[in-house]
């Protein structure tokens, strides 16, 4: 397939794990993140900072922006993104976590790595 004939837009997925070590340092940091938001209503500001002390997953919602994962990409542009943050259970040593599980959905069989 040519150029021409492919599509411009490509769908990027990750999905992370991260262990919170100090859910306070992860608070403050979303809160002053909160703080600097001057587009940000102030009804809106007041659930946010409650979430936000209350809920490390929201807390780090507040803090990761996918803009920031390809804004330096030379030659892409962000069209749409959206992203989700939950507390789970996680032990890398559970067979039932496997983080290439969707590669067999992969269609181009490279496992998602390019």
């Amino acid at each position: 397939m040519s150029t021409s004939e492919t599509s411009r837009f490509v769908r990027l997925r990750v999905e992370l794990v991260v262990e919170v070590d100090d859910s306070g340092d992860l608070a403050a940091s979303a809160l002053r993140r909160i703080a600097e938001d001057e587009h940000m209503p102030a009804e809106e500001r007041l659930h946010a900072e409650t979430a936000v002390k209350e809920d490390d997953a929201e807390a780090l919602a507040y803090l990761v922006d996918p803009f920031d994962l390809v804004s330096a990409v030379p030659g892409v542009e962000l069209s749409q993104a959206s992203w989700s943050s939950e507390q789970i259970e996680y032990d890398p040593d559970s067979p039932d976590w496997d983080p290439d599980e969707d590669d067999d959905d992969d269609e181009d069989g490279d496992g998602g790595r390019g």
